[in-house]
């Protein structure tokens, strides 16, 4: 895949990094923007979409139930990801309400998941009514740790929702079998997970018995919103397909409403745009995969910065692990000496886990009643305290340092980040 020309001014002049942080007056690495999701800069758009919406607009044909770009979507992507269904929606976090409704739920039942993740993993645990269950993680990835979910198991979990944090592999093999065991379902949430392989080969999002991906603006590919579920089971796939459309069983020309749901429908303008944006995706994941490589090489000496681990990541992001005995600092103390020099980064990732936002720990989701994290429905009254998950707490609070990642940065972009990393760490240690 071709790449812009680099425009980057690199003001580096001291590669031995003994120059001073630009937090302490001294000039930036980096002064010009690197390409970003937010704009054309870093989203891979062109005259294949515009294509696809003139199509679109052309046919007068913009909802899917009188439209074939949405299901012709579903094919292709199903195709694509080997699997025998594919089930779209209007957003990432409707994939993940559709996965739920498959599920069905009894209220308080409970569903198992990260506290590191976008709300959108949870919010649909709760419109559900189920208890959100947070299990720990491991301190290298950040995704779930299989010791941990096992010991959340209950008589009332009904699923396990894993999600593939940054584009890294979660243990999906080791959660299906777990799941199996306790016949409960594994849900796989893979919107930053296009293209991901597990250690076994497979593709994230066929190893649960739903994966879940979002088109969202900052995601791999794009339609400015959107999600995809798929999944081998014909059953779960005819539950997710009604419950995006209010229950009703259009197969059969009936109109009726078999159970409650809402209208999390695709239009046909995201779907042509999506399907234009397929063809690009392997391109895409392989230009991301290039240039972490080459970062992770000139990163992977400095004492107390831990490189992503896995072959098979995809990078959405590109997450570093920091120890502050060794690296100097917090992963807040390097988010904000990299942002001053230019760096698109950030400490933490998240401001808290999931499990402490208001909606949890004030138990704000139906008005005042706090329905369903009370007894009953719940089997005991969910504890969202500050300790919960200790390893993901230390992430969040000192070690989780983000790199925004974009298939469009450049050899010299990726050298400047280098660069940047570099500087940052001799400061801090030499400070120590």
């Amino acid at each position: 895949m071709s790449k812009p020309t680099n425009q980057s001014t690199n003001q580096s002049t001291n590669q031995q990094g003994n120059e001073n942080l630009a937090l302490d007056g001294g000039a930036p690495v980096r002064t010009t923007p690197f390409p970003s999701v937010g704009n054309a800069s870093g989203r891979t758009l062109g005259a294949e979409e515009l294509a696809a919406l003139t199509r679109v607009l052309a046919s007068g044909q913009l909802n899917s139930t009188v439209g074939g770009e949405t299901r012709r979507l579903e094919g292709e992507f199903a195709d694509y990801y080997a699997i025998e269904h594919a089930l779209a929606s209007s957003s990432g976090t409707a994939a993940l309400h559709l996965a739920v409704g498959a599920i069905d739920p009894e209220p308080g039942d409970e569903i198992i998941t990260t506290p590191i993740s976008d709300a959108g993993t949870v919010l649909p645990m709760l419109m559900q009514n189920a208890v959100p269950v947070f299990a720990d993680v491991d301190p290298r990835t950040g995704n779930l740790d299989v010791e941990s979910v096992r010991a959340c198991i209950t008589e009332r979990t009904r699923a396990i929702f894993a999600v593939h944090l940054f584009g890294s592999p979660a243990p999906v093999a080791a959660l299906r079998e777990l799941a199996d065991a306790h016949g409960i379902l594994l849900v796989e949430d893979c919107a930053q997970a296009y293209l991901t392989r597990c250690p076994d080969g497979r593709l994230a999002g066929t190893v649960g018995h739903i994966g879940c991906f979002s088109l969202q603006q900052s995601k791999h590919i794009t339609a400015g919103d959107g999600g995809l579920c798929v999944t081998a089971d014909a059953e779960l796939a005819r539950r997710m397909r009604l419950f995006a459309d209010k229950g009703w069983p259009r197969d059969t020309d009936e109109r009726t409403h078999l159970f409650l749901s809402t209208n999390y429908r695709m239009t046909e303008l995201q779907a042509a745009v999506a399907r234009a944006q397929l063809p690009k995706l392997a391109g895409v994941v392989d230009d991301r995969r290039g240039g972490a490589r080459r970062l992770t090489s000139a990163l992977a000496s400095l004492a107390g910065l831990a490189v992503p681990p896995h072959d098979g990541m995809s990078y959405w992001q590109y997450p570093l692990v920091v120890d502050p005995a060794l690296a100097g600092g917090t992963c807040h103390d390097y988010g904000k000496a990299l942002a001053a020099e230019g760096i698109p980064a950030n400490g933490g990732y998240l401001n808290r886990p999931l499990y402490r936002t208001p909606v949890l720990a004030d138990r704000r989701t139906y008005g005042q009643s706090g329905y369903p994290l009370q007894v009953p429905p719940a089997r005991v009254e969910p504890r969202y305290d500050v300790g919960l998950c200790p390893e993901a707490e230390r992430l969040i609070g000192e070690r989780l340092l983000v790199i925004s990642w974009n298939e469009r940065y450049t050899d010299a972009d990726v050298d400047d980040i280098a660069a940047a990393v570099r500087k940052v760490h001799h400061a801090l240690t030499r400070s120590r």
